[in-house]
């Protein structure tokens, strides 16, 4: 008899991803040595080239971490990697990051590791961290525990690092972008492969919450459910406990897997759109690197405000705090130019309208 359907999902959904993985090691390995045979490292023949790949050390198996919190998704996303990398020689660990932002966590901290010690994680570690303020309560303890898998992605030299993120958060996601305004590409939700390099895996985007906490039931696996999910003074918590159910009292069931199929489509759509952007802003410069203002009112809106947004953050405006009105207070210098000053953008950069030029500069 086969396992639980839940616990098939799951496993199907992490194969899947470690495929990918191995894949792309494949062919990185196959483009290395096609340059060390470029460079003259392998030109010797006969003994000489035999010796060379005998002794050559072979690559080390890759490593995939899996981010654990302790709760049902990451969990479940755990103990699927547990099972399915060693059948493809794949080496597989686990790291939990302490927030600190609740007494005990130190304790949480430890008790998730042993769990994962327990499903034969190797290596596995604790991570704490300080939780900033910039961006507000969630934004900061996000942008914390990201450093901390990087670095520790960085540490261990781990191929990729999976995230639990299922159909539910992706729903999620999509409702708080609408909710900011910030076009397309908050729609977009979260993408199943990002991070440098391609470094963060989301395998779960297709499947909701309820078939990893199943999964976690029939496994007897102990979850952890984190206050801060329940506690209403967090936005992501409010429209997880009382919008999404709102909606799909209102509009039937089915809503989360709408939101789901928007966010493909809007990410297919932005890249699309940044693409043509990437391509057209080498068009629109002048001699000396500035952006001439009669050569992008001539392009269509989406594309222009991407080079605009682009050209921001070049200058040192932070990404995550530039939003779609500033980005629209900038195009007017374009489109509806009537000898308005600079606009200030976050990050103190400046831009403003001179002789035909776009100018965008720390101020």
């Amino acid at each position: 008899m086969g396992p639980h359907p839940a616990v098939a999902a799951i496993r199907l959904a992490v194969r899947r991803v470690l495929h990918d993985i191995l894949i792309e090691q494949h062919t990185d390995t196959e483009q290395h040595t096609v340059t060390e045979q470029h460079t003259g490292v392998e030109q010797r023949t006969g003994v000489g080239q035999q010796a060379d790949r005998t002794n050559r050390e072979r690559p080390r198996a890759p490593l995939v971490l899996v981010a654990c919190s302790g709760g049902a998704d990451s969990m479940a996303l755990a103990s699927a990697l547990a099972f399915e990398a060693p059948k493809l020689g794949i080496r597989a660990g686990g790291i939990t990051v302490d927030h600190g932002l609740q007494p005990g966590s130190d304790l949480r901290a430890d008790d998730v590791v042993q769990r994962l010690r327990s499903l034969a994680l190797d290596p596995v570690e604790s991570v704490a961290v300080t939780v900033g303020r910039a961006g507000g309560p969630e934004a900061a303890a996000r942008d914390a525990r990201y450093a901390a898998l990087d670095a520790a992605a960085e540490r261990h030299g781990a191929a990729a690092v999976l995230l639990g993120h299922t159909r539910d958060d992706q729903a999620e996601t999509v409702l708080l972008g609408l909710a900011r305004g910030s076009g397309i590409r908050s729609l977009s939700g979260m993408a199943a492969v990002s991070g440098a390099g391609g470094r963060y895996r989301r395998p779960f985007l297709l499947l909701d919450r309820q078939t990893a906490r199943k999964a976690c039931l029939v496994q007897s696996l102990p979850v952890w459910d984190d206050p801060h999910n329940t506690d209403p003074s967090y936005t992501r918590s409010r429209l997880r406990h009382e919008g999404l159910p709102a909606l799909e009292k209102a509009l039937g069931r089915g809503v989360v897997e709408a939101l789901a199929r928007t966010a493909q489509l809007s990410r297919d759509d932005a890249d699309a759109l940044d693409s043509w952007a990437g391509q057209a802003e080498s068009s629109v410069r002048d001699a000396t690197g500035l952006l001439e203002c009669a050569k992008l009112f001539a392009l269509p809106p989406a594309v222009r405000r991407r080079i605009l947004r682009r050209a921001a953050i070049e200058a040192g405006a932070p990404a995550g705090s530039l939003f779609a009105r500033h980005i629209e207070e900038v195009d007017r210098l374009i489109t509806g130019w009537r000898g308005q000053g600079a606009i200030n953008l976050p990050g103190k950069v400046v831009a403003q309208r001179q002789g035909g030029r776009l100018v965008i500069r720390q101020g």
